[in-house]
């Protein structure tokens, strides 16, 4: 399926809020009602909407810990990766993992309770021997910027 540009704008509109209604939907992106019920059933179908959450203030809910981490690996063949990612894919608190290029192998996004449990995380991968040659650990202070929808209309401007 190829996206056009309202199919981006609906995308949009439904990353910044998953429960605007049909009517409201197809106002936003100048479509009727009919139409617009119709690509978003098929932007599901074909997998482009993955599913809807909500978004929660973590901060009322108490204080959590957020650590980014560097992970270099002392092997780099195909099985190390994956044993790596098996581990690493059980751990509650790992919120994201990203292989980047550059002077490490990944960077893993941690959200805890605290610097113990964090810490204890950590120990706990070190002792499951997958491959962890060194780590970097980098403690967020404070996030001024943190958005949760992707710049589709700027990304794929068409």
């Amino acid at each position: 399926m190829k996206l056009d540009k309202i199919d981006i704008k609906i995308l949009a509109q439904l990353q910044k809020n998953g429960r605007l209604t049909n009517v409201e939907l197809a106002d936003l992106v100048n479509l009727s009602q009919s139409p617009c019920l119709m690509r978003v059933k098929k932007l599901q179908a074909e997998g482009f909407i993955t599913g809807y959450s909500a978004q929660i203030d973590v901060a009322k809910l108490g204080q959590t810990l957020t650590v980014f981490t560097e992970v270099t690996l002392k092997h780099h063949q195909h099985n190390d990766f994956a044993r790596f990612l098996i581990a690493i894919q059980k751990v509650e608190s790992v919120i994201e993992c990203h292989l980047v290029s550059g002077g490490y192998d990944y960077l893993v996004k941690f959200v805890t309770a605290g610097i113990t449990e964090y810490q204890t995380i950590m120990e706990r991968l070190i002792e499951l021997d997958i491959g962890i040659d060194k780590y970097f650990s980098f403690v967020v202070l404070k996030s001024p910027i943190a958005k949760s929808h992707l710049p589709l209309d700027t990304i794929f401007d068409r």
